[in-house]
């Protein structure tokens, strides 16, 4: 079981205006991965995004942080940014078969600017702001996710098969 940080970027949610189901659907379809150990709704500022990031894989030691919202086009969407300001090293292929996959559903998949890295031992995604969007982009990563968070852990051989 891996510890699971979820940071939703929302201005409506963070002042209380919206109920974050986007973040719910993430902890569900989640569940058979790992816990859930902390949970924030923070607004569609870089800063407070960063800091969020920082503080779930440097103090809080989570094995993946998952974002939800702030991957589109919208002068308010920022979480792509504030992810590349902290992560140490790009996980492209993740982003790439979320957007692939939906993709095969709408093509304003395009317009996703999701990213996924490392920083230190933990795995962030930035996903989708609506639940349909993040139970697509789970259900396309997940197969390979359980087996990428084990070798980041160290607990875990190389993917190459004999």
């Amino acid at each position: 079981m891996f510890s699971i940080g979820i940071i939703t970027a929302s201005d409506k949610g963070a002042r209380g205006e919206r109920e974050d189901l986007s973040g719910k659907a993430i902890a569900e379809v989640l569940a058979e991965l790992g816990e859930v150990k902390h949970y924030l709704i923070v607004p569609d500022e870089q800063s407070a995004l960063s800091e969020a990031m920082i503080q779930m894989a440097d103090d809080r030691k989570l094995d993946l942080i998952l974002t939800t919202g702030g991957t589109g086009l919208g002068p308010r969407d920022v979480t792509p940014e504030a992810t590349l300001a902290v992560i140490d090293r790009q996980v492209p292929g993740i982003p790439e078969v979320m957007r692939a996959k939906s993709l095969e559903k709408t093509s304003r998949a395009m317009l996703s600017r999701a990213v996924s890295g490392l920083r230190g031992r933990t795995l962030i995604i930035n996903l989708p702001g609506s639940p349909k969007g993040v139970r697509e982009c789970l259900e396309a990563v997940l197969p390979a996710l359980e087996h990428g968070l084990s070798i980041m852990k160290g607990e875990a051989g190389e993917c190459a098969r004999p």
